[in-house]
């Protein structure tokens, strides 16, 4: 149980941190309109991500129908790989350090504009189509836990709540700490970040890679 909890905060916590589109609009919004606001574009953020979960779990639930008898070391193969690729797409991307303007404007005044935020957000994550991938990279990592008296569908939901938990209050952080974060957001530090999140990946690939042979020997 402890085992899944640290894999859960850990898996949501190097989500959270990854580098892209999301990440610099959610600063951008933060710094430009509030607070409100920026939690309104995460909220869709989020929502989009539950969509992409469900779909990753039936996709999932396909692939494991096929490992049928093979103790799933298919499924944990095709996770493995899929960490590994997006690692190391990760480790080589270079970061598009977006300009974040710091000027004054206002906050939204009704619950209309807080309503688009959320939608842009909802968009601009569901447009991403590599997030369906690392999601059943994600419920892969999650099936090697096991936990006395669990069933596997209950694993998986426990260990992708720990990650949405996790995953969400850090991006709270990050929208409370916009303006404190922005002088330290350096191209410099983007790369750093895309090759430690990429190394980690990787690791958890061949973890995950290494699993599925060992249990078809």
């Amino acid at each position: 149980m402890i085992d899944l909890i640290l894999k859960g905060v850990i898996t949501g916590f190097i989500l959270s941190v990854m580098i892209g589109p999301v990440f610099f609009v959610l600063l951008e919004t933060s710094i430009r309109k509030g607070i409100r606001a920026g939690i309104a574009l995460d909220f869709g953020v989020f929502i989009s991500d539950v969509i992409y979960i469900l779909i990753a779990f039936l996709f999932y639930n396909e692939v494991k129908s096929l490992a049928e008898g093979q103790s799933k070391e298919i499924a944990k193969g095709i996770g493995g790989i899929l960490f590994i690729v997006y690692g190391l797409f990760t480790f080589f991307k270079k970061p598009k350090n977006v300009p974040l303007t710091v000027s004054k404007d206002r906050e939204p005044s009704d619950w209309k504009e807080y309503r688009m935020l959320c939608l842009k957000g909802f968009l601009l994550n569901l447009a991403n189509p590599l997030v369906i991938f690392y999601w059943f990279s994600v419920l892969s990592l999650g099936d090697a836990n096991h936990v006395a008296g669990w069933s596997t569908q209950t694993v998986l939901f426990v260990f992708i709540c720990i990650i949405l938990l996790t995953f969400f209050s850090i991006d709270i952080l990050k929208i409370v700490g916009a303006k404190q974060l922005r002088p330290f957001i350096t191209d410099k530090l983007l790369q750093s970040l895309n090759h430690l999140i990429g190394i980690v990946f990787m690791v958890f690939g061949v973890v995950l890679l290494v699993q599925g042979i060992v249990e078809k020997m």
